[in-house]
């Protein structure tokens, strides 16, 4: 036997699978990691399809199922498989931009089974939010749907693209959220994938990028709606780091949080499909993992080389490969890839220095 092979990794659960059901989009996002737009983008995943994705998906556990887009809204059957899928016993959720929500759609999806929506609020007023979206209206739209959910009673939560042009926003933002008795708050970190390479300018800097955190620690902390940083794996060093200059410890509820293992789950819990049925490890790092046209979804989940490579996170590169956190953190692979184009290589957004 060879002394020198390596130790299997082990296979984490599934326990996300964001689902893009179109690329079509009736905006044009500047940061929009798939460059959406109206298409026709030929190719999605057909019904049946889609109903063995969610079938499959049924047989690995207690999954969440992100329907996005481009825009869900615009798949005549999305109501379909969102009542397929939560027959299967799923978690069924959607993420729109709101602005063709209306009290009657909101009470559809209710009744097909979606337990929430996601709306995109990426400013506290008009002019910062459509400036964004590119879009006149956009946010006046999006605060339709959100009272559309309210009317209907589907619970919603806002999610907000964080660059340099809104950083200053996000405490308003996060009050108007509050406001609106949003069920959470999810702050994404940008990403420069698709549209979003032509706004690389408007990455945060390591220091903006580690106040951003300590802020979003600092309102976990008050307990006023739940928080959840995504893009943003640095997140739970902080958190881990504060807890030990705090004398606290780490628990499943600590700060109604979750005790996630690590802040990077691509490939490790979470996992994207395109439209075409193309696998990845999350929709911001477009490196393909397999084919749901050629090959089953849970098989590519346990055997893609390139998630297998994602999980050795002691053979990541540079500073993430010997950090200390490196297993609760590991970095952002999709930011790293974009930067480096190394998807192992450290994330530049990381202003901490491993001790080790």
């Amino acid at each position: 036997m060879n002394s020198s092979k390596k130790p299997s990794i082990k296979i984490p659960p599934l326990r996300l699978l964001a689902w893009e059901i179109t690329r079509r989009c009736n905006l044009a996002c500047a940061h929009c990691r798939a460059a959406a737009g109206l298409g026709p983008y030929p190719g999605e995943l057909t019904t049946e399809e889609g109903r063995a994705l969610l079938d499959d998906l049924a047989g690995m556990g207690q999954v969440v199922v992100i329907l996005t887009g481009g825009e869900p809204l615009l798949r005549e059957d999305l109501l379909e498989l969102a009542a397929y899928g939560t027959g299967l016993g799923l978690r069924m959720v959607a993420a729109t931009n709101g602005t063709l929500l209306t009290p009657e759609i909101a009470a559809r999806l209710l009744e097909a089974g979606v337990q929430r929506v996601s709306i995109s609020i990426d400013g506290a007023e008009a002019a910062s939010h459509d400036q964004l979206r590119q879009v006149t209206g956009a946010f006046d739209g999006a605060l339709s749907g959100i009272a559309a959910c309210r009317e209907a009673g589907l619970p919603f939560q806002i999610n907000t693209t964080i660059t340099r042009a809104n950083r200053l926003e996000l405490p308003a933002i996060y009050e108007l959220a509050q406001r609106l008795e949003a069920a959470a708050h999810h702050v994404f970190v940008l990403v420069p994938t698709g549209r979003g390479q032509e706004i690389r300018d408007q990455l945060l800097s390591p220091e903006e990028y580690e106040a951003t955190l300590h802020w979003l620690l600092d309102r976990q902390r008050e307990g006023r709606l739940h928080l959840k940083p995504t893009c943003a794996p640095q997140y739970y060093r902080l958190w881990r780091q504060e807890a030990a200059a705090r004398g606290e410890k780490i628990s499943v509820t600590s700060h109604g949080m979750e005790a996630l293992t690590r802040g990077c789950l691509g490939g490790q819990g979470f996992a994207f499909v395109s439209y075409r049925g193309e696998v990845q490890p999350c929709g911001y790092l477009e490196l393909l993992a397999g084919d749901l046209r050629q090959t089953p979804f849970p098989e590519i989940y346990a055997h893609s080389p390139l998630f297998q490579a994602l999980r050795a996170v002691n053979d990541y590169h540079g500073k993430c490969g010997r950090c200390e956190y490196r297993r609760v953190c590991g970095g952002c692979r999709a930011r790293a890839y974009a930067l480096t184009g190394d998807v192992l290589g450290e994330d530049p957004l990381c202003a901490y220095e491993p001790e080790e």
